[in-house]
Order: C-alpha cells, then structure tokens, then sequence
C-alpha cells in the first residue's frame, strides 16, 4: 500500500482521539544534534507548540495511528476487530519519515502518535517508542511528541515511552468500571489504573531528582461520554478521582460518534455536543475554582444543566451567599462569582488597594457586567434587586440567535 494511502486511513482513524493538546510542556535540548547550537529539528521560537490553544487556534502537529488494526473488540471503537474499515498499518520508519518531511515543510510542530494493538501491548508500545526514540537521537527532533500507552504494557515499556516522549496517557475509556464490562470486557480497568500509576511514579522520581525528563509534560487521559446511560456525576467523580490519585494533567472529553455497523447496545444518534462543553466546564471548576463534585452534581441533580453553566447554576441555587463586597471578598470567594474568571478575580484584587471599586471600574477590567452585577455588591449595581427576582434564571441565560435556516440556537460563551 502507498503511504499516501496509509496516511489518509491512520490520520482519520486518529480524529476519535481528544487528548492531543500539547500545553505544558517546554522544547527539548537534543544531545548530539548536528543542527546550530545543538537545538535539533522541531524546536520553534516560542518553545513547544500546541494542537489548540486557548483562544481557540488550531496548530497542527501530525496525529495518527502506527495501525487501525487491533486484537480488541471494544464496540464504541471503529478500529475494533470486527470493524469492516480499510486497514493499514505504519513502519516506525514511515513515521519516523512523515514527521521530518512535514515539519521541514511547515505543515506540523509535533506528532501524537496513537495505536491499535497489535499482537499485544508490549509489542505495540515497542514499536511507537521506536519512533520516538529514533526522532531524538538519530533525525534530531526536539519538537513535541505524545505517545498513547497501551494498558497491559510492562513496566519497563511505559519508562521508555516516557523517556522519549514530552507526554504519554492512557485512555480510561469510559467513566466507569461497569461500562468498560459492558462494552469493552477484553480491558481491565486495573490494568489501565496500573499503567497510570506507573507513568506517575516515575514523574515523581524525575521531579524529586529535579530532572524533568521523564514525560515532562505530565500524563493525561480521555474518556467517551454518551455511549451509556452513566450520569455526569459518575463522569466527573471518576475524572476527579484521576486527578486526585495519579495527578493528571487533563481529563479530556469525548462524546461518543456513532461508527459505522455499530452495535445495538449503542446510541443510534450523537450526543449533544453541549454536555461534552459542560463537562469540561466543570471540570475547569473542579481544578482551578476549588469546586468539589458534589456542589455541581449530586442525586438530586446527577447531570449539568444544558441551558447554562455550571458555575451560573450554582450561583442561582445559592443566592443566599450574594451579593459579595468585592472590597473585602477573599479570592476564593470571588473566583465562585459568575462571570468572573481567575484573571478577572486578579484584576480585581489588584485594583481594590487603590480604590473603591464601582461597576465602571469592571468595565474598564474588561469584566462582562452583566453576568456579575446580580452577584457582586458595587455602588449602583441593585445586586439586592436583581437576585430577589423571580425570572433571574431566564434573565442570565445567554441571548439566542437564528440559524441560517431560523432553528434557534443558543450564543453560548465558555467563560465561567
């Protein structure tokens, strides 16, 4: 088979997997490069790129799969074995060889590298290190690299991932044990908690030593959402749990695409998309706003609302906390205001030393005062009158506009 035709194949066979963003991690020095000052290939001026920034911009890294063909037949995967797709399947040195060429040619910064198993994970994970390995000392690449580790693998083959890639993870798959039974019963979950322990322990080691070599843009995960009945407060409990035990950097999202010849038990149709946003919203919270899982979701409440953030739902079902003095509020306190984001709350700290703050004052703070005047006490804000409201709900909802062909569609923004 032509690589072009491989790479068409493994390309989109790699679009299921989210959990390619490269932040957090820093170029690499490459030891014997040829290139000026010892750099090597793939280092860019502004360090390692990523595949989406914050604002929203795409930079491309190569993402593939080494093969779509693998022993496992997990029934929300489209590469399972009983799958009918095209397969193909990748040399290390195929690979090895598309990074260099199109990076030298501007087209990418970075390569995540996933895989089907093949034969069985030590023999998968061998191959996918080899590529890796064979970018940094022998092409003298020190541009980013993510490798998938696959569960099952040996110790010793996770370590050496690690060593060569900036980051390594392991998909959870799905939020809990029991759906992983029901839909893929060849994976253990402990095996996959096993790989991620592994991966953590030799990242605690590199950062006693303070040598940061080793996957030094943490480990991450993905798990698929909607492909069960599973609630998002199980999704966001697991995905909590993750962070607390083995110290992920991200938890990543996926709602799950009906593939062709799918199986019965699966939805026919997609997921709403906006579940997979809330889910991430929340999981913002969870991280850097010091929510806990309970005050988001809970028995009552085991999934997030559709029509608003997650932080405005809570805001609305504890008006009793508002309005705050934002003169006197302590950060944590004013991170949990709607609207206000953590570099908002930053402004706001620094600004209060020098004046009594007014809601002119947050305009030109660049804070939205619509989302925060119902919950912060300002002179002139009424915040007493706007939360006494009984349409407050409705009235916080983000506008609607209309479709090219007039479906109403909501003007939704991600700031929390």
């Amino acid at each position: 088979m032509k690589l072009h035709r491989k790479l068409t194949i493994l390309a989109d066979a790699a679009k299921y997997d989210a959990s390619c963003a490269s932040s957090g991690a820093k170029g690499r020095t490459v030891q014997g490069s040829r290139a000026q000052g010892g750099r090597g290939l793939g280092n860019t001026s502004n360090g390692i790129c990523h595949s989406y920034t914050p604002d929203g911009r795409c930079v491309s890294l190569l993402k593939i799969l080494l093969t779509n063909y693998c022993v496992f037949d997990c029934l929300y995967c489209v590469n399972r074995t009983s799958s009918d797709v095209p397969r193909a399947r990748f040399t290390p040195a195929e690979v090895v060889h598309l990074t260099v060429e199109m990076y030298r040619r501007n087209y990418i910064e970075g390569l995540f590298l996933s895989s089907g198993v093949l034969k069985s994970p030590d023999h998968t994970m061998a191959e996918m290190v080899e590529v890796a390995r064979t970018l940094r000392q022998e092409r003298g690449f020190g541009g980013y690299i993510h490798l998938k580790t696959v569960a099952g693998a040996s110790d010793e083959a996770i370590a050496e991932a690690g060593r060569w890639a900036d980051r390594i993870s392991c998909n959870v798959e799905l939020p809990t044990r029991r759906d992983l039974a029901k839909l893929a019963p060849e994976k253990r979950a402990t095996e996959i908690d096993r790989a991620m322990q592994v991966t953590k322990a030799r990242i605690d080691e590199d950062r006693d030593r303070r040598s940061k070599r080793f996957a030094p843009a943490g480990q991450s995960t993905q798990m698929i959402v909607g492909a069960t009945p599973t609630p998002d407060r199980d999704v966001l409990e697991t995905a909590d749990a993750l962070y607390t035990r083995h110290r992920l950097r991200r938890v990543y999202y996926s709602a799950y695409s009906p593939t062709p010849h799918a199986d019965g038990a699966l939805p026919v149709a997609r997921p709403s998309l906006i579940r997979e946003h809330r889910l991430y919203q929340a999981d913002w919270l969870l991280r850097f706003y010091g929510f806990a899982v309970d005050e988001l979701v809970d028995a009552s409440r085991p999934n997030l609302p559709d029509d608003m953030d997650p932080k405005l739902a809570w805001a609305l079902r504890h008006r009793a906390l508002f309005p705050i003095d934002p003169m006197r509020a302590d950060r944590e306190q004013l991170l949990r205001v709607p609207g206000l984001g953590t570099r908002g709350v930053d402004a706001i700290l620094a600004a209060r030393k020098h004046r009594r703050l007014t809601l002119d004052d947050l305009r030109r703070l660049r804070i939205s005062t619509r989302k925060v005047r119902p919950f912060l006490d300002l002179p002139g804000s009424d915040a007493a009158r706007w939360l006494d409201r009984i349409d407050l709900r409705a009235r916080m909802k983000p506008p609607e506009q209309l479709e090219l062909f007039g479906a109403r569609v909501s003007a939704r923004d991600g700031q929390l």
